[in-house]
């Protein structure tokens, strides 16, 4: 009789628990990665319900443009995001650095979306170039004027850009690293492989990973 050794019995239950783990990992990120769009203009219920026959979950939608007013479409298309059955719903707010209020930019924009009942989760604030100050100092102040406007009207927060975007504008700036983030990277692939750490973020939330949708009559960036 070959002698049980009790010693390789527990190393292999030990790898195949190990290998469940992995593919229990792997299956539940799977079933919940969701696709979804960002849009800049008005859409209508049908241009939503042909995106989400398409697969796509959420929608973020601008609620702020840089010339510092509150889009006109911005209720009207999270309506009809809705009406369509996206399960997900956000805003985005583009800053004006040039209107020197950051306090008042989020309130603005959370404050109309109130007025109508606007159905959103949250606000995220998109840091790219724009018409930001060559003092990185000058943008930091701003940044945190806009998360304090925010802030006072209890909105849910996160941050759009990307690691080439952040740092010349705000330098090796971290504060922002404690609000989810949502980053670019145009390479066509719905996976976080690419991330490398930046501004403080160690993970994101989502990935912008391609541009240029116009499937259904609107246009859209492609996001995992």
């Amino acid at each position: 009789m070959v002698a049980f050794d009790k010693s390789l019995y527990v190393e292999e239950r030990k790898m195949r628990l190990f290998l469940l783990l992995i593919t229990f990992i792997a299956f539940f990120g799977a079933i919940n990665a969701f696709s979804g769009v960002d849009i800049s203009q008005g859409s209508s219920v049908g241009d939503f319900q042909c995106m989400k026959n398409q697969g796509f979950d959420f929608a973020i939608i601008r609620g702020y443009m840089e010339t510092g007013a509150v889009d006109p479409e911005v209720v009207n298309s999270i309506a009809c995001a809705r009406e369509a059955g996206i399960e997900y719903v956000d805003t985005y707010l583009f800053p004006c650095f040039n209107c020197g209020n950051p306090q008042d930019q989020g309130p603005a924009l959370v404050n109309y979306l109130s007025g109508y009942n606007a159905n959103y989760g949250m606000v995220w604030l998109d840091i790219e170039s724009s018409d930001w100050s060559g003092d990185q100092s000058a943008n930091v102040a701003f940044f945190e004027g806009l998360i304090s406007g925010l802030q006072s009207v209890g909105a849910h927060i996160g941050v759009y850009t990307s690691e080439s975007q952040w740092g010349p504008i705000m330098g090796d700036y971290t504060g922002g690293s404690e609000f989810p983030l949502w980053y670019a990277n145009w390479d066509g692939v719905q996976s976080f492989g690419d991330f490398s750490p930046f501004g403080g973020w160690s993970t994101p939330a989502i990935k912008q990973y391609a541009d240029g949708g116009s499937n259904c009559g609107v246009g859209y960036d492609y996001n995992w």
